[in-house]
C-alpha cells in the first residue's frame, strides 16, 4: 500500500473522530443535566434540581418538571459567562474545522496540489485542536467548581453533583483532540517540509599574501637565474632595472 493511500485513510479516520466529538460537544449545550441534585427524605416529597449554562430546572416524583431561564445576564457570575463563551467557541471552531478538512483531504480532490491540500488539512487540524481544548477547559472548569463546592464544609448553599452532560462533553473533547493531533502530524509532515540543515562554515584563514609568496634569491648557483614569480608578472625585477643616468661632470673649460 502506498504512503499516499495510508495518509488518505488516516485523514478519513481522523475526520470521523473529530466529527463525532464535535457532535457530542454540540449535544451538551441544550442538555439540562450539567448539574444534578436530589433533595428530600420521603419518596413522595423528593425533588430533583438540575441546571446547565442557560437555565435552572426542577422536577418531582410525579414527573412534572419546570425550567426557568436565568433572569438577568448581567447578574450572572463571570464564571458562567466564561463557560458560555468557551462552549460557543468550541462549536464554532469545530464547524470551520470540518469545512477545512473536507476541502483539504486527499479523497475529496477539491483543492489544488498535494502540498496545498496538506496545508489546508494542517489548518483544519489546528482548528479542531482549538475546538477540543475550548471544550475540555469548559467541562473541566465546571466540574472543578462543583467538586470544590461539594467538598467545602463551609459552603451552605445547595450542593450539586456532576451531571451526565459533562461526561459526554469530556468524551467529545477527547475525540476532537486525539483526531486533530494525528491529522496535524501527518499533514504538517507533508505540507510543511523541514528546512535543510545549514552547512558549517569553514574557519577563515587570515594568511596574508606575503606568507604565501616564495622568494628566490637573485644570485643562486643551484637554480640559476630564474625569472620573477607570478605575483610580479608585468613588473620589472630589480636585476633588470634601467641604468640610471650619471650626474654630469663640469670642468673649467666648459665655463669659458
Amino acid at each position: 500500500m502506498k504512503y499516499r493511500t495510508v495518509v488518505m485513510y488516516m485523514e478519513i479516520g481522523c475526520f470521523v473522530s473529530c466529527l463525532c466529538g464535535w457532535i457530542l460537544v454540540c449535544s451538551t449545550l441544550p442538555t439540562e443535566y450539567w448539574t444534578f441534585s436530589e433533595v428530600g427524605s420521603v419518596v413522595l416529597t423528593t425533588s430533583n434540581y438540575y441546571s446547565n449554562l442557560w437555565r435552572d430546572c426542577i422536577s418531582d416524583t410525579t414527573g412534572v418538571s419546570d425550567c426557568k431561564d436565568y433572569p438577568s445576564m448581567l447578574a450572572l457570575p463571570a464564571f458562567l459567562h466564561a463557560c458560555r463563551a468557551l462552549a460557543v467557541c468550541s462549536v464554532i471552531t469545530g464547524f470551520f474545522g470540518g469545512v477545512l478538512t473536507l476541502v483539504g483531504m486527499k479523497c475529496t480532490k477539491i483543492g489544488g496540489s498535494e502540498v496545498a491540500n496538506a496545508r489546508v488539512t494542517f489548518a483544519a487540524g489546528i482548528t479542531y485542536l482549538v475546538s477540543g481544548f475550548c471544550g475540555m477547559i469548559t467541562y473541566s472548569w465546571w466540574a472543578n467548581k462543583l467538586v470544590t463546592e461539594f467538598l467545602d464544609p463551609t459552603f451552605r448553599a445547595q450542593k450539586f453533583e456532576i451531571g451526565a452532560a459533562v461526561f459526554v462533553g469530556w468524551g467529545g473533547s477527547t475525540l476532537l483532540i486525539s483526531g486533530a493531533t494525528v491529522m496535524t502530524y501527518f499533514s504538517g509532515k507533508e505540507g510543511l517540509p523541514s528546512r535543510s540543515p545549514k552547512r558549517p562554515r569553514r574557519p577563515a584563514t587570515y594568511a596574508t599574501a606575503r606568507t604565501r609568496r616564495t622568494y628566490l634569491l637573485p644570485n643562486t648557483s643551484s637554480r640559476g637565474n630564474m625569472g620573477p614569480p607570478l605575483y610580479y608578472e608585468g613588473r620589472k625585477s630589480r636585476g633588470t632595472r634601467a641604468p640610471t643616468k650619471t650626474s654630469a661632470t663640469f670642468n673649467r673649460d666648459s665655463f669659458v
